[in-house]
């Protein structure tokens, strides 16, 4: 079933504009009479029929009901930049498997040390990027692509339950997901890791390292690891 976020709900009605309309009408090739999805981004899912086909698509509301596909558990990744296009495959896995919400960190080891300008360009693609897979893995939310900060601001700014993934060791999951948490923020490193100082400062204020295993993963493996591992510890998938 095709599926749209909107904000431009009235009552029974619905309707949609632009590229969403665009792509009903040509892409798609629905007609009037078809169903289709639309979630306002908040958590609410409406079931709809086709009225018209054009710019806007006009829509009736059939149904309406809670999204079943957010998880319990509100995932915050907090990713230093990689280098090349790294971040947008990190960005968009995150939010297929559930992430709330990513945000772009600059450490020591950052090959890639985006300026303000150039960062700015990149985070409407980011933003891009989530909504489209927000839209292809049903969720009932588009996860919102944080602006960059430097450890220092993420540190202090983090939520819930802070965890770092460090290469030198720590806890595993199991041992620091209770399964009750209500807020996860999770730190990845870019392809050099975190600095030892970088750690210290982390655990300074609350952050726990943990490990993901005996083997090194990549710096866009290493994030969608552990958003699954913890995803399954708190029953979400």
């Amino acid at each position: 079933m095709p599926r749209f976020f909107t904000d431009t709900l009235s009552g029974d009605r619905a309707s949609l504009t632009g590229e969403d309309a665009a792509h009903i009408s040509r892409s798609l090739r629905l007609k009037p009479g078809e169903e289709i999805d639309l979630c306002d981004g908040k958590g609410m899912d409406y079931h709809c029929r086709i009225l018209t086909v054009g710019d806007p698509v006009e829509l009736e509301i059939l149904s309406r009901c809670s999204s079943e596909s957010e998880p319990r558990v509100r995932l915050v990744l907090y990713q230093a930049c990689p280098k090349g296009d790294k971040m947008e495959l990190i960005i968009q896995k995150a939010v297929e498997l559930g992430a709330f919400a990513v945000v772009p960190v600059l450490t020591d080891r950052c090959i890639s040390r985006p300026d303000g300008k150039s960062m700015a360009k990149k985070l409407v693609r980011y933003q891009k990027i989530a909504e489209e897979a927000a839209k292809q893995s049903g969720r009932g939310i588009i996860p919102e692509v944080r602006s960059l900060l430097t450890l220092k601001q993420a540190a202090e700014t983090y939520e819930g339950k802070g965890i770092v993934f460090y290469e030198k060791g720590g806890e595993r999951l199991q041992n620091l997901i209770t399964g009750e948490e209500e807020t996860v923020s999770l730190f990845v490193g870019s392809e050099g890791g975190f600095a030892p100082e970088e750690i210290d400062e982390l655990t300074e204020k609350g952050v726990l390292p943990a490990t993901l295993g005996k083997r090194i993963l990549r710096c866009e493996t290493a994030p969608l690891c552990g958003l699954s591992v913890v995803l399954s510890l708190t029953g979400d998938i």
